[in-house]
């Protein structure tokens, strides 16, 4: 199966970890040709955070894909990838983490799911849920676990 479409999902935790996620992507695309989807998904009191941040005009509503285009973590991804030469779209999402990056791979039809992570115990996990393993479980097509250093 040739891979042509390949989903970036990130995250408000994802700031740190952006070099590694663009040289992971970077590896699959460059060499395939695909074209990359970068994808921020926001909880609804993330993205009004990230709205006053960006000082948008109160009279305007702003889409999620124009808010993820300005986040901080896409414009150094898409720098990443504008470097390399590989082509690339933005796409900006609100809802719960998991569900919403497996709806977002199967929106664009991604033939890959990059996402990013850290380690965590199974108590954490238990506890505290994780994004990185429900997508894993329920995405539509094979998912690239990017673990931070």
């Amino acid at each position: 199966m040739a891979i042509e479409t390949i989903l970036l999902a990130v995250g408000p935790g994802d700031a740190d970890r952006t070099g590694r996620l663009a040289d992971a992507v970077i590896d699959v695309a460059g060499p395939t040709g695909a074209t990359v989807v970068l994808a921020h998904v926001f909880t609804d009191d993330e993205f009004d955070d990230v709205v006053d941040r960006l000082d948008y005009d109160p009279a305007g509503k702003p889409n999620s894909d124009e808010v993820a285009a300005r986040h901080a973590t896409i414009r150094s991804l898409s720098d990443a990838l504008d470097a390399e030469d590989i082509g690339y779209s933005v796409r900006g999402a609100i809802g719960e983490h998991g569900e919403t990056i497996v709806e977002l791979a199967e929106d664009v039809n991604a033939d890959s799911v990059f996402v990013g992570g850290r380690k965590r115990s199974p108590t954490g996990k238990a506890v505290f849920g994780s994004t990185a393993q429900e997508v894993m479980l329920s995405a539509p097509c094979p998912v690239t676990f990017v673990r931070e250093d």
